[in-house]
């Protein structure tokens, strides 16, 4: 089993100058993808369920399935719940084999973030999992305006949470189709010189390239969550599986064909956060 921890693939990450690739699943089709994905280039991958993904599929199914997944896996696989609401949810998780939890308390004014956050950290490491938390707020494509995250909350936060990684509102925005996000490589740099913890940037498919790999090499970025530009290849081969051949209706034979455009997708992303 190569199961692991978000510590455990991110710290080698922060002391390497790479990023580690925290993608959305939504089913098995891409986290089986995603895994072949990691296998192929060699690297580590973040199965993240998401707040969607676990309206479709129990926390249990999904717990099951990303550590099966690990198990014939050659590399680390981090079996992640993203953007938890609450400590029963994160409990819930721990409880279904996940080793990484983030609790999601950005919407909270900053004392009591912190509070829930690290009532989470001591739970999770108590059961040796990993803790991600958010500080500012990473707002949303045509929805929730982003608020810039403030160098001395972020000290703070980190020092009196003691999370694992620190997601970080800097440009960021969920739900881009396209790399449009311009990120502040100076509010990064304010962040970085009043705390050490692994910084994350939610939003990853917004951000370029270029870009993604200059924050994965020079700053303390190491994990981008990536979900908006997969389910996209993840669409435009489904629908042309599906348009190929209308007569045809077995699912698994249709689903089949999303497999390759997906792996192939994924590795293109987890091999941009190294070279």
């Amino acid at each position: 089993m190569t199961l692991a921890t978000l510590a455990q693939v991110l710290q080698p990450a922060l002391k390497g100058g790479y990023a580690v690739a925290g993608l959305v699943v939504l089913g098995w089709e891409d986290a089986r993808a995603y895994v072949a994905a990691a296998e192929a280039e060699g690297l580590p991958v973040i199965l993240q369920a998401g707040p969607g993904c676990r309206a479709h599929t129990p926390l249990p199914v999904l717990g099951a399935m990303f550590r099966v997944l690990a198990e014939g896996a050659g590399v680390p696989v981090v079996a992640h719940l993203d953007h938890g609401t609450s400590l029963a949810e994160c409990q819930q998780a721990i409880d279904c084999g996940f080793t990484s939890v983030m609790f999601d308390g950005s919407r909270l004014p900053l004392a009591e973030n912190i509070a829930q956050t690290a009532r989470i950290v001591a739970l999770a490491h108590a059961a040796g999992v990993s803790c991600e938390g958010e500080i500012g707020f990473v707002g949303y494509a045509a929805g929730e305006a982003s608020a810039r995250t403030d160098p001395a909350d972020a000290a703070r936060f980190a020092t009196e949470t003691a999370v694992d990684a620190m997601a970080v509102s800097v440009g960021n925005v969920h739900l881009q189709q396209a790399a449009l996000a311009s990120i502040d490589l100076t509010a990064v740099a304010g962040i970085m010189a009043v705390c050490d913890t692994p910084l994350v940037i939610h939003g990853g498919s917004g951000v370029p390239a270029a870009m993604r790999l200059h924050l994965a090499r020079h700053t303390s970025v190491c994990k981008f969550n990536i979900g908006t530009e997969l389910r996209m290849a993840f669409g435009a081969a489904l629908r042309q599986a599906v348009n190929s051949d209308p007569q045809r209706f077995d699912r698994l034979a249709i689903l089949k064909e999303t497999e390759a455009p997906v792996t192939l997708a994924a590795r293109r992303v987890l091999r941009g956060l190294v070279e």
